[in-house]
């Protein structure tokens, strides 16, 4: 026996061709506080766990939540260099016109692209969104194609788009699970620009808005994402939080007012920090084990996580999590650097196993035929260890 972090490391063999592959495995419904919100989902941002789903899957408007899928289409752009913060975007009669929530850009004139983006993110620009969409794609239209083709990257298969706005439209339309995978797709894929998300107010022609996100105001951690609000929709809000290195992500929809969106989301995040912890276990390339090897010249192999491991588990739980390396049997050689070799499997009460692939951190070369003969005949006459 090995232990690791809280929980003990053991060898474990099963039947071969058996193995499991995956990362971590989402658990069932963990509801164990209820909220206003008509839907609901929070989720560990660093293992994905969903600690809290309200009807997560139920189809809705997500009213300017929607600006995140065009806020990630404009930084994606910025990343690989066809856009730049300092490029001038001309701004439209339609977008002058755009009703709602507003930057308040005027026709003719071209507005900064970091302008724009602190318009939409902070002032929930609706104008602003058009001028930005426009320049990428030539139209609005052309625009919500790309957001919706996005979507399905990202695999966000209950989302249409058909604005850059979140205008309301019965065709544009997605989840809250939806939402909450944009969200962490935003905050993992660019670091380097996710910081406008907690800008606090911006001031554009002499107009100065404050930050719309009302958990910026609170001390809880918060450094994003986005609100949305239609008569339709009620009040939403896409929210995430870091406390001591653990950040959540969640979406909140359907509550009946700002207050109670911004009570709402405090509340479950303070449950959900004091009830759940982020436990490291191993570091991408981390040695675990020394695996077995059959027929090689040598007698084992370094294995390493495939990736980092983390598991999310309630604080009550802790002490009754179990970390098992499991492998088929002994190795084959010969074996490759980076080849499959088995597996950490993490188990939590009332949860589906973690299984993350442990893979050689050497090359180990088969034997001779002389030598493959006789611990072949060794192992028929001895058994395993011989």
């Amino acid at each position: 026996m090995r232990q690791a972090v809280s929980g003990q490391v053991a060898r474990h063999w099963i039947v071969a061709g058996a193995l499991a592959f995956g990362m971590l495995l989402a658990a069932g419904q963990a509801r164990a506080i209820d909220t206003l919100g008509r839907e609901a989902i929070v989720l560990d941002y660093e293992t994905g766990t969903p600690i809290l789903e309200k009807n997560a899957d139920e189809r809705v408007g997500p009213a300017s939540m929607t600006k995140l899928m065009t806020v990630y289409l404009i930084f994606e752009r910025l990343k690989e260099g066809s856009l730049s913060l300092d490029d001038m975007l001309p701004v439209s009669e339609k977008a002058w016109r755009m009703g709602g929530s507003k930057m308040f850009v005027k026709v003719g004139e071209r507005v900064r692209l970091e302008d724009l983006l602190l318009g939409i993110i902070v002032q929930s620009g609706n104008d602003a969104t058009i001028v930005a969409a426009e320049a990428i794609a030539g139209s609005e239209e052309a625009f919500a194609r790309l957001m919706t083709a996005k979507a399905k990257q990202l695999g966000m298969n209950a989302t249409n788009f058909t604005n850059a706005s979140g205008w309301p439209d019965p065709e544009l339309y997605s989840t809250v699970r939806d939402i909450a995978t944009l969200s962490m797709a935003l905050i993992r894929t660019f670091p380097d620009y996710y910081h406008y998300y907690s800008v606090m107010d911006f001031t554009y022609g002499g107009i100065r808005q404050g930050n719309r996100n009302p958990l910026l105001y609170r001390n809880v951690g918060a450094d994003g994402l986005k609100t949305g609000h239609t008569e339709e929709s009620g009040y939403g809000l896409a929210f995430s939080a870091v406390r001591d290195g653990h950040r959540l992500v969640g979406v909140l929809h359907g509550l009946p007012s700002m207050q109670s969106r911004a009570d709402e989301a405090g509340k479950l995040l303070d449950w959900a920090f004091r009830e759940w912890e982020s436990i490291p276990l191993f570091t991408a390339g981390q040695i675990v084990d020394q695996a077995p090897v059959w027929l090689g010249s040598q007698t084992s192999v370094p294995v390493v996580a495939s990736r980092d491991v983390r598991a999310s588990v309630l604080r009550k739980d802790r002490a009754q999590m179990q970390v098992t390396v499991r492998y088929a049997g002994p190795a084959p050689a010969p074996i490759a650097v980076g080849d499959h070799v088995g597996d950490i499997v993490v188990r939590l009460p009332g949860r589906q196993d973690m299984v993350v692939p442990l893979t050689a951190a050497a090359a180990v070369g088969e034997l001779g035929a002389i030598s493959r003969a006789k611990a072949a005949l060794d192992y028929l006459l001895f058994g395993p260890g011989s």
